[in-house]
């Protein structure tokens, strides 16, 4: 895959700058988004960290990641959130007739999805496979799952896990697996089943996903917003400081 990037200058992230468009898959790549949540998320967790630091194309999705690079001054960016990730490489596949893996969530979601794929994307080859819920896998799960993506060799695997441990989980296992693109987009299983309703294109266009995001699930999703919020605000205003005084 292309990969344009821009260094942005916390924690050294290269986040990517290009359009969808302009990525074209040809290497194994890895796929992975960050927001200000996983952001602070990573000051505390150093395997996080290394396994948004060795993503082949890190996607900025938030529009707190869009400022901070602009206030920065480390290159203008858009959001891509990882809906759009997923779409972009499902119509890729569908034209070509390719093949999906989805690793993660529950046999219910799961089953909403290729119930969705087959009428949208009708020539798109797709498996699934439902890990159990718990914090750390052992290692005969670990084999499991990557036995079941290797029997199927996909052309993608979709990895929703929730953050951090998708992240983790795809990094560690990357070299095992026999797929071209393994892409983490968390949520984007439950939007796509159907199971947990994204906010409308108009909120969206509005910059205020996140807002709805909150008042609809206020329980799982104050902290990430009103507490890890202001965590990151403040870090990239120290950050801008600092910069200034070493440019002086």
């Amino acid at each position: 895959m292309s990969k344009l990037r821009t260094s942005i200058p916390l924690l050294n992230y290269a986040v990517y700058n290009g359009n969808l468009s302009e990525a074209v898959l040809s290497d194994k790549t890895l796929i992975n988004t960050i927001n200000q949540y996983s952001f602070c998320m990573a000051l505390q967790d150093a395997e996080f960290k290394q396994a948004l630091e060795q993503s082949d194309i890190l996607l900025p999705d938030g529009m707190a990641i869009v400022a901070a690079m602009r206030l920065l001054k480390a290159g203008k960016i858009n959001k891509i959130a990882g809906a759009d990730i997923h779409l972009h490489l499902l119509k890729d596949l569908n034209e070509k007739g390719g093949s999906c893996f989805y690793l993660g969530s529950s046999e219910n979601t799961l089953l909403k999805i290729k119930e969705r794929l087959s009428i949208e994307f009708p020539n798109v080859r797709v498996q699934t496979y439902s890990p159990p819920f718990k914090t750390k896998f052992s290692a005969q799960e670990n084999q499991e799952m990557i036995a079941s993506i290797n029997t199927f060799v996909p052309d993608v695997v979709f990895v929703g896990m929730t953050a951090p441990k998708q992240e983790k989980w795809a990094f560690q296992h990357k070299a095992l697996l026999h797929t071209q693109t393994i892409c983490t987009i968390g949520a984007v299983f439950d939007f796509y089943a159907g199971t947990v309703s994204r906010p409308s294109s108009f909120w969206i266009n509005l910059r205020l996903e996140w807002f709805i995001r909150l008042v609809k699930e206020p329980k799982r999703m104050w902290k990430r917003y009103l507490y890890y919020g202001p965590v990151f605000i403040a870090y990239v205003f120290r950050t801008k400081m600092g910069l200034v005084l070493k440019n002086e």
